[in-house]
């Protein structure tokens, strides 16, 4: 725990004496480190390495300085569960099922993983979870007797209890979120913010324990639309990306920004690049400016908040993750791979 704070601290200096804005990136090298039958939706950066799960109850590591893949199983009684959300603290790795039963699983004893969460109701499907602190985590599934289905930890992840929809604001029926990438959930500080298939977003100011919903123009009016996606620089700057994942190729309000907390959005790049995203960041380092999006349809980059974007491959993608400014890491259908952003 010692190091990784010491190297978070470390991280946190770098970050906040970053003056000069990272340089826009005009092409990508993609180097693949995993290929298997194996559908990976979730990762996480951890401490030396980035952890990810998939279908199959396939789960693992891949060591940021070797490269090295390590992946096991996890199954339960006679099911491999389908693993779409995954989380970390300084000390425990956590990974959600989607689907019935609803699974979540905590690094254990001798290194085997610990049911701490079961769920096996009609309708129960989780896509996202994150963590505020080493205590406090949030896990967002779809609507559940009119509200969203939202799970809280304030012991580490040793327990999670579900928030009663009578402390919750409504949800529209069948208002839930996609299970694309893992990123439905934007954590900055003691705020989260989730991203819907209505197109709203469910925020709260004080690590779970208030909430209120906020309109956006994404477009929302079929099932596959919607908030795919949803990343914030700041507690005042973020961005939600979507669309609808059997029209890749459509890009009419299917991007947004906001510069005051979630609170308003303006539509950006509206009927140009990039079309369905399933995964959106923020470049590290980049003042804001530098967003990337990734999907089957590839990876796309624009240098100034979203308003003009060019694509830098064509290589599909479910979910991505930053470890630098310049480097990332991947997951798509059946692979795992590096991107170095140039």
């Amino acid at each position: 725990m010692r190091a990784f704070l010491t190297l978070s601290l470390a991280m946190m200096i770098i970050g906040c004496s970053q003056t000069v804005p990272s340089k826009p990136f005009s092409k990508v090298e993609i180097q693949d480190l995993f290929k298997d039958s194996v559908s990976i939706r979730a990762l996480e950066v951890m401490e030396g390495s980035v952890a990810f799960a998939g279908t199959g109850g396939f789960f693992g590591t891949v060591d940021l300085h070797t490269g090295q893949i390590r992946a096991k199983q996890q199954r339960y009684d006679t099911l491999n569960p389908e693993f779409r959300a995954v989380g970390h603290t300084a000390s425990d790795f956590f990974m959600l099922s989607a689907g019935r039963p609803a699974l979540l699983f905590k690094t254990g004893n001798r290194g085997l993983m610990e049911l701490v969460y079961k769920e096996d109701e009609e309708g129960v499907f989780y896509d996202a979870m994150a963590f505020w602190n080493e205590k406090e985590g949030l896990a967002a599934g779809d609507e559940m007797g009119g509200c969203l289905s939202l799970l809280i930890t304030r012991d580490g992840g040793s327990s999670w209890k579900k928030i009663a929809c009578a402390d919750l604001p409504d949800a529209i029926p069948g208002e839930g979120a996609f299970a694309a990438s893992n990123t439905n959930i934007a954590i900055v500080g003691d705020k989260a913010w989730i991203g819907t298939t209505e197109g709203r977003i469910w925020f709260t100011p004080d690590r779970g324990r208030n909430w209120e919903v906020f309109t956006t123009p994404v477009l929302s009016t079929e099932p596959t639309q919607g908030i795919y996606t949803l990343d914030f620089y700041s507690d005042q700057l973020g961005v939600a990306m979507g669309g609808d994942y059997t029209l890749p190729d459509g890009m009419d309000a299917n991007k947004a920004l906001t510069e005051d907390g979630g609170r308003t959005w303006k539509l950006i790049s509206d009927g140009n690049l990039p079309g369905y995203t399933s995964c959106v960041r923020f470049v590290p380092g980049s003042e804001g400016n530098g967003i990337v999006a990734v999907s089957y349809n590839g990876i796309a980059y624009s240098a100034d908040k979203g308003e003009h974007w060019k694509k830098l491959s064509d290589e599909p993608f479910y979910t991505l993750r930053f470890v630098s400014d310049t480097v990332a890491y991947a997951a798509g259908k059946f692979r795992i791979s590096r991107v170095s952003f140039q």
